[in-house]
């Protein structure tokens, strides 16, 4: 039985986030949920996670899981709010990530995601960061921010546990899969490294990465890749809602407790 997945945009991160669901079974898993940020900083907002959760009733379908790839910098998560609608799915997120609290479910290498008889399994990919996993649904693997499409490269490395070395060795890994497998990306916006325009994009293939990725593609060696990553980490800012993301996304908060967060960080007043 084929899986459906329908992946849903959130514009103010650039962020993809995907349900996973078994349509035979009627059941699915919610993928790297993000909440939005109102314009002019005034608090968040659920538009997107309101949109998953009208399809997922709609579809008539259960969620089983809440799962997160990593601990996002970028933007708060949805999967404190989501487990408010949706009570009996799990929540989950990898078990190497540090100082991690709320969570029901912390997964390790070859855990299984099961929707009934369909089951994927969790692969460890650190590097981005120390708790990093991407989950493999037969051939379509959801690998958060450990690639971007081939003209965008791959995460940054420098935030705390991160390591080029240990990314370089997670790619490695994701591009010895099969050629046709999918790779299902976190972040795309709309346009590569050198600035040209394209439409915004959110699956790949391993082939592609191989043969065009501008980091890792034709085979890049190590030493290359990390004097590569480490260079262009130095250039970059810390993301502007990382204060208020980390520690909301470590204790799986719900979105009251982040709006607190922003308020005792100065967001949300002028």
């Amino acid at each position: 039985m084929a899986l459906t997945i329908h992946p849903f945009f959130e514009s103010t991160s650039g962020s993809y986030s995907f349900v996973v669901a078994n349509p035979e079974s009627g059941t699915c898993a919610v993928i790297d949920a993000a909440l939005g940020i109102n314009e002019g900083e005034q608090g968040l907002n659920t538009d997107l996670a309101e949109l998953i959760v009208d399809w997922v009733k709609a579809h008539g379908f259960v969620v089983r899981w809440i799962l997160e790839t990593h601990v996002h910098a970028d933007r708060p998560s949805a999967a404190g709010y989501l487990k408010s609608r949706f009570l009996c799915a799990q929540t989950a997120i990898g078990a190497n990530t540090p100082d991690v609290s709320g969570y029901d479910v912390l997964l390790s290498e070859g855990d299984k995601i099961c929707l009934d008889h369909a089951c994927g399994r969790v692969m460890e990919t650190p590097g981005h960061t120390p708790g990093c996993v991407s989950y493999q649904f037969d051939d379509a693997v959801f690998i958060g921010d450990t690639l971007f499409m081939p003209d965008s490269g791959t995460a940054r490395c420098d935030f705390p546990g991160g390591n080029p070395q240990v990314l370089y060795a997670s790619i490695q890994r994701l591009l010895s899969l099969p050629g046709e497998t999918r790779l299902y990306v976190c972040h795309d916006y709309g346009k590569g490294l050198g600035g040209k325009h394209r439409r915004n994009r959110f699956v790949t293939t391993v082939a592609e990465e191989r043969s065009q990725n501008i980091h890792v593609g034709k085979r890049a060696c190590m030493e290359e890749f990390v004097r590569l990553r480490t260079a262009r980490d130095a250039t970059l800012s810390a993301p502007r809602w990382s204060a208020v993301s980390i520690p909301a996304n470590l204790a799986c908060m719900s979105p009251p407790a982040i709006n607190g967060l922003l308020r005792s960080e100065g967001h949300g007043h002028h």
